[in-house]
């Protein structure tokens, strides 16, 4: 059972949190400020309280507009309120590894949302000073595409949740990079020649492992310049072609990290005019990979050639 310390502060996505877990995964700092962006609660079991009702629906999102709660038996029970706090309640002899995953995930993802920040789901990879976003269905090949990059010399800023911002002005989109961590399956680290042995597996997934990329990293904001939508394909060949028109608006809300809470939380007018405002400004792609066999390196090179090309 975890117990109630003294709250750490760490960096991610830009905000500053202050919490009552352990994040080893992201950058701890030092703060004498009371201030802070997030806080993270550790509450005490009430299930006759606020949370009764996601408490009553087990493994349900119940959402406000102001409040996302979710309670997975035998973890915790989860709430994201005012895009300010996460509490977290957790279950007798839950996994702690576990729980993080829900609140790196999930819990991000709908706190972005709430601060108006646009969470798509996939990586990021910096090139030539500019941001580029691997988005796609899961199992699609996000991650093994960015590791290819990373392979290349390019750094990584984010990977799963993907923090789109608009400048003040409201025209031009930025990333604010997450935390130096990317999630790799097995049989992809093999194929880079990485053991599996030097990684901690991901809770509940014993193929799929945590990879530290603190020497890979870059830590800060970059313009966002294209988005790839990666998706498999029965050929042999990859093949890329621009989206256009109105699939670029389709294609930012397919990829729309938990995109069910837009319309529950009462943000699809937002969350349609900052599409509009990223889509104007961006190149995207559609990206077909072979199914079989490791095609990331040559990848890299077609989505490079087409980024060339572009400019």
């Amino acid at each position: 059972m975890l117990g109630i310390k003294k709250q750490t502060r760490y960096l991610a996505f830009g905000l500053n949190i202050a919490s009552d877990f352990d994040f080893p995964e992201l950058k701890q700092i030092d703060s004498e400020s009371s201030s802070y962006d997030i806080e993270i609660k550790l509450s005490l079991e009430d299930r006759s309280g606020q949370y009764a009702e996601a408490y009553d629906k087990p493994n349900t999102y119940v959402v406000t507009d102001h409040s996302v709660q979710f309670y997975i038996p035998n973890v915790a029970l989860f709430a994201v309120q005012h895009g300010r706090q996460i509490s977290v309640i957790p279950m007798k002899d839950s996994d702690e590894n576990q729980i993080r995953l829900y609140m790196l995930g999930t819990c991000m993802g709908a706190i972005l949302m709430q601060r108006r920040v646009l969470p798509l789901h996939g990586s990021v990879v910096a090139i030539e000073g500019k941001a580029y976003a691997i988005v796609g269905e899961s199992g699609a090949g996000k991650s093994t595409l960015a590791s290819a990059f990373i392979k290349e010399g390019y750094q990584l800023l984010t990977d799963d949740v993907i923090a789109v911002s608009l400048s003040e002005e409201g025209s031009n989109p930025y990333v604010t990079s997450s935390y130096p961590q990317q999630k790799l399956w097995q049989e992809s680290l093999a194929s880079f020649g990485m053991e599996t042995s030097q990684y901690d597996s991901i809770f509940g997934r014993e193929t799929k492992y945590n990879v530290p990329m603190a020497a890979n990293y870059f830590a800060g904001t970059l313009p966002l310049a294209g988005v790839i939508e990666l998706v498999k394909s029965e050929g042999n060949e990859a093949e890329i072609r621009p989206i256009e028109k109105l699939a670029r608006l389709q294609t930012l809300f397919e990829h729309t990290f938990r995109n069910f809470f837009v319309s529950q939380l009462g943000l699809t007018d937002w969350h349609f005019h900052t599409s509009v405002s990223v889509v104007k400004q961006i190149d995207m792609y559609r990206l077909s990979r072979p199914m079989k066999g490791f095609t990331a390196p040559l990848l890299v090179a077609t989505i490079l050639q087409a980024i060339n090309k572009e400019e």
